[in-house]
């Protein structure tokens, strides 16, 4: 297995915290993107609704992303810039990436699929508020972490 080519059935994706030209999420999409072409996603999905916030702030189509995902991580970011719908300054780029830092569950469904995660992965932490900290424990606990 190379490094372009992650078994998200031995272990997570990159934290949705960790950043590639500013993007928050987007390095985690890209480990399951070429998981999922591998065959060795587990149970991760690319283009998830997680990866549609980057996807939708961006402009870009996932199938046309796929298609791009035999190349690095530097030159996807490339092809990202070129190809992307909604150009983005960097002010912007770091804006939408700390709001995601930041975001929760704001509606019914998305509040009891949080619960349910916190519930089954760490009932007794106190400190899970944002979608990250709940999708970071779960990483953690299905691989085997004790939260």
């Amino acid at each position: 297995m190379s490094l372009a080519t992650p078994d998200l059935t031995k272990f997570p994706p990159r934290s949705p915290r960790v950043r590639l030209g500013g993007y928050a999420i987007l390095p985690r999409m890209l480990d399951k993107g070429r998981a999922t072409l591998a065959g060795k996603h587990g149970e991760y999905h690319y283009a998830c609704p997680l990866d549609q916030q980057f996807l939708t702030f961006a402009g870009i189509d996932p199938e046309e992303l796929k298609k791009e995902l035999h190349k690095s991580d530097t030159e996807v970011l490339a092809w990202i810039t070129e190809h992307a719908k909604h150009k983005r300054t960097g002010p912007e780029v770091c804006a939408w990436s700390q709001w995601q830092d930041h975001r929760a569950p704001c509606d019914p469904e998305g509040r009891e699929y949080f619960n349910e995660l916190h519930k089954q992965g760490a009932p007794k932490r106190e400190d899970l508020s944002t979608w990250f900290d709940v999708l970071d424990m779960d990483d953690y606990v299905t691989f085997g972490g004790k939260a």
